[in-house]
């Protein structure tokens, strides 16, 4: 299995204004994310490409599908259920459609929901395309009202038991210890559950109390972003009935 990946400049939130895009090639070809086009992918994709694929259709992972998959007759993917957000992102009406489980091309799919509910890797035997399930630094968004906390965590725990032989990411660096990632992360998401779970009991009982308590650094340019965490954080303490939460009123109560 060969594995190229493409730094493209993109308008995102990220960290590294890029998204990187995966072509796997194990005598069938498979793009992953191609979200802009470069020289250097065009000149990639040119020898030919079986298969398009996307982790989930933010706009900073799916622009320029349209353009390689009329260039090149590629067959385009989505994942089942998702193939109206699919085709509004892209422009394509996918030409087949797949569950985790499923293969696509040299890849198998794999559902992580939690960045989004429609959320994909695509695992190889060189290692997995994550999407926005995990960086190789810093963390990545989980925000309401499309992320969702528990199937993140649970997605980052069924991603570590699988013991991947490496990571490429959505954004940033290639990820060669992937179980160190993940703990990495699922911890970072644990201590942002018990600040918002102690602001709540120290007396926060609106979104953005709880934002102002649960972070102790300054949220310039970020605050619409912390606000979504918080919000999915509150979902999921809520569910599990750890506190109140009343999305509709902006009241949170402990229990």
């Amino acid at each position: 299995m060969h594995v190229d990946t493409f730094s493209l400049p993109v308008a995102t939130g990220a960290p590294t204004g890029q998204t990187n895009a995966v072509l796997f090639d194990d005598g069938e070809r498979l793009l992953v994310d191609p979200a802009a086009r470069t020289a250097s992918l065009d000149t990639a994709v040119t020898s030919g490409l079986d298969h398009v694929a996307v982790t989930h259709p933010h706009p900073d992972h799916v622009d320029a599908v349209a353009d390689y998959a009329a260039e090149t007759g590629a067959t385009v993917w989505a994942r089942r259920g998702s193939t109206d957000r699919f085709r509004e992102a892209t422009g394509v009406t996918p030409d087949r459609t797949f569950v985790g489980g499923d293969r696509v091309g040299p890849a198998v799919a794999v559902d992580t929901p939690g960045h989004t509910p429609d959320h994909v890797a695509f695992q190889t035997t060189a290692g997995v395309a994550v999407g926005d399930l995990a960086v190789a630094e810093g963390s990545v968004a989980v925000a309401a009202p499309e992320g969702d906390v528990r199937a993140y965590l649970t997605s980052l725990r069924q991603l570590f038991a699988r013991d991947p032989q490496r990571l490429f990411p959505g954004h940033g660096p290639q990820i060669d210890d992937p179980r160190a990632v993940c703990r990495r992360l699922i911890d970072h998401r644990l201590d942002r559950e018990r600040r918002v779970a102690a602001a709540v009991a120290d007396g926060a009982r609106s979104l953005d109390a709880v934002v102002d308590a649960a972070y102790d650094k300054s949220l310039d340019g970020v605050r619409e972003l912390a606000v979504g965490t918080v919000e999915a954080h509150l979902e999921k303490l809520h569910r599990a009935g750890r506190l109140r939460w009343d999305r509709e009123r902006d009241r949170v109560h402990p229990i």
